[in-house]
This record gives C-alpha cells, structure tokens and sequence, in this order.
C-alpha cells in the first residue's frame, strides 16, 4: 500500500475516563501550580465541573485510547525512524474529571520533503465529551526519516 493511501484513513473510536488522580498527576508533572488543576473547590468556584485538564492533557488522552502509534504500525514504520514533529490543540470546552472523552483518529495528509528523504504524517483526533460535546480537537506531525 503507497503511503497516499493513508491520506483519509480514520481509525476505530476509543473511549477514555478522565480521573481525579490521573489529572493531580500529570497537573504536578507538567509544573501547573494553580490550585484550579489539583483543588476541587478551587475549580469549582473558578466555574468547572470539576478539577479541569491541563492544556496538554488531551494529548494523554489520545495515547490512553491507543491513538500514538497505530498509523505507524499500518504504515510498518519502525519508531527508531520516528521524531515528533508538531502537537497542536484547538480547546472549545473544558476536559474535566470524571468526563467519559470520546474520539477517533483521522490521518490528514502524507507527504514527503527533501527528495523523500523525510515523510511527514499529519494527523488529527476530535475529542467529545460524554454529553456530545465537541471538548477538542488535537493536530500532530509525525516525522519519518526514510531510508
């Protein structure tokens, strides 16, 4: 199969639970010090349902519903060939705990650059809460060295 033929490929969808502690944990990982990201009523009284997600969380989302690597292994693409080109995040709602994130994986465009020395593989994840919500979308390139 041509790496064209990827273009539009959308994969299974996936289900993920947000936790409390999941998101105390990554809260204190990526050095988030407001108390809005690890106090309840904190984040309550800012107008969340509950403790919200860090900007980047929704990525965590992605890999816990299996989402990092499968275009990679369809594509038979080894990971020592792989670097992380680009991880964009477009916010419309809050991602909150105890929300149920729902998604599905889109792979947007393959192209190649130098020669085809390097491919990109661009992809995007629409994220929906457990009301329909349409909580985020993620946009990543992924780079492959050919060859």
């Amino acid at each position: 199969m041509a790496y064209e033929d990827f273009i539009g490929k959308s994969y299974p969808p996936f289900e993920v639970e947000v936790e409390k502690g999941r998101l105390r944990l990554f809260a204190t990982a990526v050095g988030a010090t407001d108390p809005v990201y690890t106090d309840e009523s904190t984040a309550r009284a800012a107008g969340y349902t509950d403790l919200p997600a860090p900007p980047t969380y929704a990525f965590s989302v992605a890999m816990d519903g299996g989402q990092s690597f499968n275009v990679l292994e369809d594509m038979d693409i080894p990971l020592t060939k792989v670097v992380h080109g680009h991880q964009g995040f477009v916010y419309h709602r809050p991602i909150c705990a105890g929300d149920v994130i729902g998604s599905h994986q889109t792979v947007r465009n393959v192209y190649e650059k130098k020669g085809g020395a390097l491919m990109f593989i661009e992809a995007e994840i629409t994220l929906t809460n457990q009301r329909g919500e349409h909580v985020c979308d993620l946009q990543s390139t992924i780079v492959v060295r050919n060859g």
